[in-house]
């Protein structure tokens, strides 16, 4: 095949990588002793054997062709032409190595922190960690419809499950939401399965050209699922209940890695697939983005719950990653993809914080703290850093992130630009802000005396410590890999707007004569 490289390693690195999560499962199920200690170092040992699994996809990817790569394709289901069918390039690869850090992450931060159900919950979260991976690697859209449907289930059990008193709302709103936008999508990938020739083939699809009302249609489809979960404005009100009410590592899967499957979504599928639309659906776009991010960084203003506050600057920050992507140009898609995986290190960070205060003091409110910083000195250093990191301070991850996409969203729209530059100032209001509150001020008397952090939970952390540092002064490690990808994305759907001209033209010509 043309558009892949085949595996040049010497076994399917990327089946070793989805299903050892759910291997690790298989074996706590097993151990009906129900033993907590091994339950959590399987799940540990689990977590870890993946990512190490994953590096090879690191250090063996080739940046300079466009094409898949560590492919697999076997006939799955011949009636149907359907194969299970995998591979990853410069915008899907880094978010495999992000998924399987945060599921040693989430074990680590759990390992006191959920007293119930543990065999359940461990179990829960190898699953929902498989089948986020299996969703940036599948190449056949059965394939990853099924990945992407099979998500929802460990993860409205961790919500509904090991969450707060308002849980189960918050779950069933999750599970709701979620699957509403994916049944549009359904009906997408059938029509598009259709005029395909009947093929889940993702790669194939995007040689074809469908017309351009069908294009329109199809677009909004598919929308309904990846706006849905970005989150975008106004389909965004599920994510600050679950970030609230799921446990700390739930938020930190939920942050990380499971909000940036919607912008993903618009990257592998909508902008190859529906060129013309995309192009065409590029001012609506823009404008959802900038509202987004004003909107939700003046929300966070108002907030009194630390969760709550984080969550709702996902929304301001995801704003950011969606115009970047609808730039259409190559430092916005860039900057917007950095920004995705900047945006899981930074706020997957925070959300581990906040778990490991909260495991102390039990409460999540932020007139409950104050003098932070005299109690817990290593816990504030790290939580500082991150701060710095969700404004964009200079050489951190944040700030290049953010550069790039404002370079793309100026030269696609000066409005967009000038706009979306008022949400990194309210962005900064908020987050030094909150600092402020946390950790200066008058020492709150019920602080005195809580331990700052141990061992664990610096090890818990320091990895996206030292992402933060190693992104914001060294980028063009992280940005290499999808130069030539989003470079040959852009050539699709230029050429899109190119066909989309060429057929505007002709349907004024047929009015005229």
């Amino acid at each position: 095949m043309e558009q892949v490289i085949m595996n040049n390693l010497n076994y399917p690195i990327l089946s070793t990588v989805i299903f050892l999560p759910v291997l690790g499962a298989l074996l706590i199920l097993i151990n009906r002793r129900s033993w907590e200690t091994l339950t959590k170092w399987i799940a540990l040992g689990t977590s870890i054997l993946t990512f190490i699994a994953s590096i090879p996809l690191f250090t063996h990817f080739d940046k300079t062709t466009h094409k898949m790569q560590f492919v697999e394709r076997f006939s799955w289901i011949p009636n149907w032409n359907i194969y299970y069918f995998l591979g990853v390039d410069g915008i899907s690869v880094l978010f495999v190595l992000l998924s399987t850090l945060c599921a040693i992450l989430c074990v680590l931060i759990s390992w006191t922190a959920v007293t119930n159900k543990i065999k359940e919950f461990y179990i829960a979260i190898l699953l929902t960690t498989s089948f986020m991976i299996g969703v940036f690697c599948s190449l056949d859209f059965f394939l990853f419809y099924l990945f992407w449907e099979a998500m929802l289930i460990p993860m409205f059990l961790i919500i509904g499950v090991w969450g707060g008193p308002n849980r189960i709302y918050a779950a069933i709103k999750f599970f709701l939401y979620t699957l509403v936008g994916s049944v549009l999508m359904l009906v997408g990938i059938i029509v598009l399965y259709l005029y395909s020739g009947k093929t889940f083939d993702i790669l194939t699809m995007m040689t074809k050209n469908y017309p351009y009302t069908m294009q329109i249609w199809l677009f909004w489809a598919f929308f309904a699922a990846f706006a849905v979960k970005v989150p975008m404005w106004p389909v965004h009100t599920w994510l600050p209940d679950a970030h609230t009410e799921a446990p700390t590592a739930g938020s930190v899967i939920l942050a990380a890695v499971l909000i940036k499957m919607g912008a993903y979504g618009f990257l592998r599928f909508s902008l190859p697939l529906l060129p013309e639309a995309s192009k065409a659906m590029t001012p609506v776009m823009l404008t959802l983005s900038v509202i987004a991010i004003i909107y939700g960084a003046i929300i966070c203003l108002g907030q009194t719950d630390l969760k709550r506050l984080i969550a709702y600057s996902s929304v301001s920050h995801m704003g950011f990653v969606t115009l970047g992507i609808f730039a259409l140009n190559t430092q916005g898609v860039e900057g917007g993809i950095l920004q995705m995986l900047n945006h899981g290190v930074v706020t997957g960070a925070l959300f581990l914080s906040v778990g490991i205060v909260y495991e102390r003091t039990h409460t999540r409110l932020i007139a409950d703290y104050g003098g932070l910083a005299t109690e817990m000195p290593i816990y504030s250093s790290f939580f500082m850093v991150f701060t710095l990191a969700a404004i964009g301070l200079p050489a951190t991850n944040g700030f290049i992130g953010e550069f790039l996409i404002l370079l793309g969203g100026f030269a696609a729209n000066k409005w967009a630009g000038v706009l979306a530059c008022t949400g990194i100032i309210i962005g900064a209001g908020y987050m030094l802000w909150l600092y402020q509150r946390v950790f200066f001020m008058e020492v709150n008397p019920k602080l005195h005396g809580l331990v700052d952090m141990n061992v664990r939970e610096t090890i818990a952390l320091l990895p996206m410590l030292i992402l933060v540092f190693w992104i914001g002064v060294y980028p063009n490690s992280f940005l290499s890999f999808m130069h030539t990808s989003v470079q040959h994305l852009l050539e699709r759907v230029n050429s899109g707007g190119i066909a989309q001209e060429a057929q505007i033209a002709k349907n004024i010509m047929e009015v005229i004569r």
